[in-house]
């Protein structure tokens, strides 16, 4: 098995125990018994090293394999280990650039219509310093000024990790805020440590306020102590997470780490780390129903109206587990809508796997019942592994493009032939598919 040792890497590596030394073990491993892996506080380290790509060189190391089946669309790189976004060709020709002025990047960047740049950045002196943190979330132009930006960044909150623009105009973006000792134990939480849940809130650019909210807080369960708060069954209650699941003395219980948003059916999709899963949240609710367990199309306010990846999270003995860390929920369009993508990063398997799920047309959350969607494709390779961050993303061809975090990218045929790789002293958050045609080239002048 190939371990890629990078200096983001390495301390994690140290937590984890080796599992399995060949293809053979991983069949017979219970995964529904591995631990999760916390991430590192400095998930993305930052590097003084000044932007490697002027505009004209290559951004890295391509590897062709089959060339006749890659997809010729351009890629949207996002490199949080030199704080730098680009657009490159399948040669690794970089074709245009964004120097973050505005402060270092705090994950995420993505590509509107445009050719504006949604980017998460770190805010000026962040003091909750968990592992992928960012604080600030700016449009910039294609010379990367910030036309908008917002800062959500004090000692008892901040924006994290991932954001997505709505069809209103309006962004959805993450966040963690603190709680303290008494109010975690009061909770229900076993170590006497602060816990950082997750959030999420929606913001109207126009006024920079928040128009909606909602928390990880509102919709617990625990059976730890029956004279503490949210005491019941956990497996009778799936629409509620589950406080324990996690014991992590920073405090950084689940880890969301991506979010996507369907505007049909007015619902986010948010990628939940420490738990190996995914949450489906009724966005049609007001923000106080989102704070309650009723309300909104769904009738079920803010509790979960469905999840699924992890059954054990909420102590379901059916359905199979399918996650070990993951993320990028990408939820796919056109022929393929209704159609999930996602990278389960393999924590202690040291092996990742991308997942094309079919959701459910309707949700159903039952206890001790089978909740999980139907795997459509799936790829893994024993090269294929990255920890942190990664995802994937379908492209115009039927081909996948894979992000490994710690490596590069991979573009793979839907007959799982490795086709194309790219790699580079990077560490990469994400890669985008950037059609020829697309409005997003024009706008950039491409």
């Amino acid at each position: 098995m190939k371990l890629h040792i990078t200096k983001f890497s390495l301390a994690l590596l140290a937590l984890i125990s080796i599992s399995c030394t060949d293809e053979s073990n991983l069949e017979i491993i219970d995964e529904t018994e591995l631990t999760e892996v916390p991430v590192p506080i400095n998930e993305v380290e930052n590097d003084t090293t000044p932007n490697p790509n002027p505009i004209g060189s290559i951004a890295g190391t391509v590897e062709f394999l089959n060339k006749d089946l890659v997809d010729n669309n351009y890629v949207l790189v996002n490199d949080a280990k030199n704080n730098f976004v680009y657009v490159m060709d399948k040669n690794a020709n970089v074709l245009h650039q964004w120097n973050l002025k505005g402060g270092d990047l705090g994950n995420d960047c993505s590509l509107l219509k445009n050719g504006k740049l949604l980017a998460m950045l770190e805010s000026d002196n962040p003091t909750l310093l968990l592992g992928g943190f960012g604080g600030k979330i700016e449009l910039l132009d294609k010379f990367g000024n910030a036309e908008w930006s917002f800062v959500h960044s004090t000692d008892d909150y901040i924006l994290h990790h991932d954001a997505e623009m709505m069809p209103n105009g309006n962004i959805l973006i993450m966040t963690w805020e603190r709680r303290s000792k008494e109010e975690a134990s009061n909770n229900g939480y076993q170590l006497n440590v602060e816990l950082f849940p997750d959030g999420i809130i929606e913001v109207d650019p126009n006024t920079s306020t928040i128009v909606w909210e909602w928390k990880v807080w509102d919709h617990l369960i625990q059976d730890h102590d029956e004279s503490k708060l949210n005491f019941g069954n956990i497996s009778e209650n799936p629409q509620l997470i589950n406080i324990n699941y996690t014991q992590n003395e920073n405090g950084d219980i689940t880890h969301a780490n991506g979010l996507a948003y369907d505007d049909e059916k007015d619902v986010i999709y948010l990628s939940a780390n420490f738990y190996s899963e995914v949450w489906v949240i009724d966005h049609s609710t007001t923000t106080d129903q989102a704070a309650a367990h009723s309300g909104g199309n769904y009738q079920k306010g803010g509790d979960l109206i469905y999840r699924f990846g992890n059954p054990s999270a909420y102590n379901n003995t059916m359905g199979e587990r399918l996650f070990n860390n993951n993320h990028y929920p990408n939820l796919l369009s056109g022929e393929d809508k209704g159609k999930m993508l996602i990278f389960s990063n393999g924590g202690a398997l040291e092996q990742s796997t991308v997942y094309e799920l079919q959701l459910p047309l309707d949700f159903n959350l039952s206890p001790n019942t089978n909740n999980e969607p139907n795997v459509i494709w799936s790829f893994t390779d024993k090269d294929l592994y990255s920890p942190k961050v990664s995802g994937a993303v379908k492209l115009t061809n039927g081909n996948y493009l894979i992000t490994e975090g710690d490596f590069g990218i991979w573009e793979v045929t839907s007959s799982k032939e490795v086709v194309w790789k790219f790699y580079a002293d990077g560490f990469f958050w994400r890669s985008y598919n950037v059609s020829l045609n697309s409005t997003e080239l024009k706008a950039l002048g491409l």
